[in-house]
């Protein structure tokens, strides 16, 4: 059994699944995907029941009855990886803006000694291609953001990419996470800064999806410029509940 899991929400991704699927089984370390799914209407969970006749004991597949959120598809994700005893827990997402074989230099990074290892933008400088300027800005403006918020000195917090030791999931009360967008990511990793987890981050160069639709809104914006103020808040005054 592989020691990891990389776990791929999914919603109408039927474009990137079968690639990014076979893309990451083709890499020389032996990672197991977990695809969690909100009831695609567009086939993706169907696709992905045709690849496990090829990929069996390595490709898994949740099924959740409704589009419920990026947050609450990692938590149910993080759930069932902690259940099987996977020392190694990866999100990514199904579309290539994550680079398949960038898995395997940031679980070097925590086999090396980090408890996170994010896969980060803007470590070295921006490194984004085929994002129009004005995502650019809006993307670095939140890092700034939330570092002079959180005190974390992340440079990368929102990024999406990342790799937990298992004990850091432990450690965390899942069911206590209010984030369900993008917002999601910095509360991740402003709980494992509270609990003094060495976060590590791998620069790497992140690339606009091709094929599919952005799920990025407004609403998914506006939590996380609220909600991370709200959060930092709640961290000061309930240190014990939080």
């Amino acid at each position: 059994m592989s020691d990891s899991l990389v776990i791929i929400p999914t919603y109408n991704e039927i474009e990137n699944i079968e690639e990014i699927i076979k893309a990451v089984f083709a890499l020389q370390k032996d990672f197991h995907i977990l695809i969690v799914d909100d009831n695609s209407p567009d086939g993706t969970a169907q696709t992905v029941v045709r690849l496990q006749e090829t990929f069996p004991d390595r490709l898994f597949l949740e099924v959740r009855h409704e589009k419920s959120g990026l947050g609450t598809a990692y938590i149910h994700g993080f759930k069932w990886a902690i259940a099987k005893k996977y020392d190694y827990i990866f999100e990514m997402d199904a579309d290539f803006s994550h680079s398949p074989p960038d898995l395997e230099r940031l679980y070097a990074a925590c086999i090396n000694g980090a408890d996170m290892a994010v896969g980060s933008r803007y470590k070295k400088g921006v490194n984004v291609v085929d994002w129009p300027l004005y995502r650019v800005l809006l993307s670095y403006g939140a890092s700034f953001y939330v570092k002079i918020i959180t005190g974390m000195r992340v440079h990368d917090p929102t990024a999406g990419f990342v790799c937990y030791q298992r004990h850091v999931l432990e450690s965390i009360s899942l069911d206590s996470v209010r984030f369900i967008g993008y917002a999601f990511q910095i509360e991740m990793k402003f709980r494992t800064y509270l609990q003094n987890y060495k976060i590590e981050e791998v620069s790497i160069v992140f690339r606009d999806r091709v094929k599919g639709k952005s799920k990025m809104s407004g609403s998914i914006i506006k939590e996380a410029v609220f909600g991370v103020f709200m959060m930092k808040m709640r961290s000061l005054f309930q240190k014990n509940r939080f």
